[in-house]
């Protein structure tokens, strides 16, 4: 049995805690030491000497009478502005007249945050919690000797990529930027959108290691109460150690775990993310992704795009119910086929029926048995162009299209008729401007193929049913999911199949928004009186 001594040496690391013992440092909460050596070796010991980060030793004024140090993270900081706004001021540019104001311990702070820091954001550090987040996050702090306190001084310089393009969401027309990893960029570009002073931004740490900058944003007036203390109730009960991305975030704030249908939106693209704003909902943006999450979540929001509202009214309705259209045919079109051909042989036109029994006819396997197939092997293609890289990528794409579907129709063991089947499903999941509404419909598509495969028409049916009522039954932070279907909102259905002209809609989503509804007076178009 092995018996753990009392150190003697306070300051020794306790080796339970891993901790320097409280007495000896004079911080039973965890505060700062007066001792400025003490203060770099705690810090050192507790991020175990790494490389990256860097202590150096100065003296300020020209009498040298403070020793202090300063603390930063290579390569998360802008050095060449810390030698300009922190070095030279303090080691430089204060005169001996200043001095005597140095040699007063209690005023040194005050003096150098009012009269040579040249900074934009400083703050006051008392504690080592506070400490490790500002110097791990990018930020410089600033020791004294005799002093147990310091200054957090923002000087964040990291690379990150610029403002570009989004990849996932494509328009013709309609802005081109899109968001990037940094979340003071990605707030800035909502905020060039929205020049409102109601629109507020609330930040928090989430993740016990990565402690990730979330911020939650919505506009004051317009989003409801509820559901913003909702947003904040859900992110205060998340305890892991860290978010890397979005999805982390959209997984443990969701209302129900166990449905295909995403609950939560997000998007890359600032002008979608405003819009959602300018109707009552809450974006939550995440540090290191240019996802941003909108809550909550309606099932048209997954089918409309922003260009709906960059174009002409009737044209985009046009579009909006080819997306519909679409969106059945992902979801059915195998199913029928199969239910169709397996049981219901008298709804096609004898011609086709016959061509289709000669097309069959070498094949060995049942029509439930062919769409499997099929639609496992589109399935391997598909995952197998996204992540290839993109010289390879519409190689595999021609090859598996082309290649093997040509050559198993000529091997029999499929018929023409159902690689032709599964072509317009797949063309038609492309059409879906949400990925996680085009795997929902992926993963219902292999039983509704079952359902078809056992009952015909009759199982699909039921299987519709089931879907719809799943759908009715699912909330988005306390709201419908299908609003404004179900339950049934006339003045709103203007914006979800179709999409009315702008000046006929004038609220915005009385179930989203509760407070203010009213989007604006918009005037009726009217003639000129005189013709020109």
């Amino acid at each position: 049995m092995v018996v753990f001594k009392k150190l003697k040496n306070k300051n020794r690391l306790n080796p339970f805690t891993d901790e320097i013992d409280d007495q000896s440092l004079n911080n039973s909460k965890g505060y700062l030491s007066e001792s400025l050596e003490e203060n770099k070796k705690f810090v050192l010991k507790k991020l175990g000497n790494s490389s990256d980060i860097v202590i150096r030793d100065i003296k300020i004024g020209k009498e040298n009478l403070v020793r202090a140090s300063i603390f930063y993270c290579d390569g998360l900081v802008d050095t060449e502005s810390i030698q300009k706004s922190v070095l030279e001021p303090l080691m430089l540019d204060i005169t001996s007249h200043n001095d005597q104001f140095l040699a007063s311990r209690s005023s040194i702070l005050e003096v150098l945050k009012d009269h040579y820091l040249t900074v934009g954001s400083i703050k006051d550090v008392m504690d080592y919690t506070t400490l490790f987040n500002s110097l791990l996050s990018g930020d410089v702090i600033l020791l004294l000797d005799g002093i147990a306190q310091g200054l957090m001084i923002s000087m964040c310089g990291w690379k990150e990529r610029a403002v570009s393009e989004s990849t996932a969401e494509n328009v013709i027309r309609g802005p081109k930027e899109g968001f990037t990893e940094s979340i003071r960029t990605n707030s800035a570009l909502i905020r060039r959108k929205i020049k409102s002073q109601q629109l507020w931004i609330e930040s928090k740490n989430i993740g016990k290691l990565t402690k990730t900058d979330i911020a939650i944003m919505y506009i004051k007036g317009i989003a409801n109460d509820k559901i913003v203390q909702e947003v904040h109730r859900r992110l205060n009960q998340i305890d892991i150690d860290g978010i890397l991305e979005s999805g982390y975030i959209e997984e443990l704030i969701q209302d129900k775990t166990y449905t295909p249908f995403p609950t939560v939106y997000y998007s890359e693209r600032p002008d979608v993310i405003s819009a959602e704003l300018l109707e009552g909902k809450i974006a939550i943006l995440v540090d290191g992704t240019p996802n941003v999450l909108i809550v909550p979540a309606l099932f048209v929001s997954f089918i409309h795009v922003a260009e709906d509202y960059y174009q002409r009214a009737d044209i985009s309705s046009l579009i909006r119910l080819l997306r519909f259209l679409s969106l059945f045919i992902a979801l059915l079109a195998p199913s029928l086929f199969v239910a169709i051909t397996t049981f219901h042989q008298e709804m096609v036109p004898t011609a086709l029926l016959i061509n289709l029994a000669a097309q069959r006819e070498g094949v060995p396997f049942p029509a439930f048995i062919e769409a499997l197939m099929m639609e496992a092997a589109f399935e391997i293609l598909r995952e197998a162009g996204l992540r290839m890289p993109r010289a390879i990528g519409s190689a595999i794409s021609i090859v598996g299209t082309l290649v093997i579907g040509t050559a198993a129709v000529e091997a029999g063991i499929v018929s023409a008729a159902m690689v032709i089947v599964v072509a317009i499903t797949a063309i038609s999941s492309f059409i879906l401007p949400s990925i996680a509404m085009s795997a929902s419909l992926r993963m219902l598509r292999f039983p509704m193929m079952g359902l078809a495969a056992s009952f015909g028409l009759f199982g699909i049916i039921v299987g519709l049913i089931s879907l719809i009522l799943h759908l009715c039954s699912l909330r988005s932070f306390g709201v419908p999911y299908m609003s404004p279907f179900g339950p049934l909102i006339k003045e709103e259905i203007g914006d979800s199949i179709v999409r009315l002209p702008w000046w006929r809609m004038v609220s915005r989503p009385r179930l989203i928004s509760k407070t203010n509804k009213n989007r604006g007076h918009n005037p009726v178009p009217t003639p000129p009186e005189d013709k020109i």
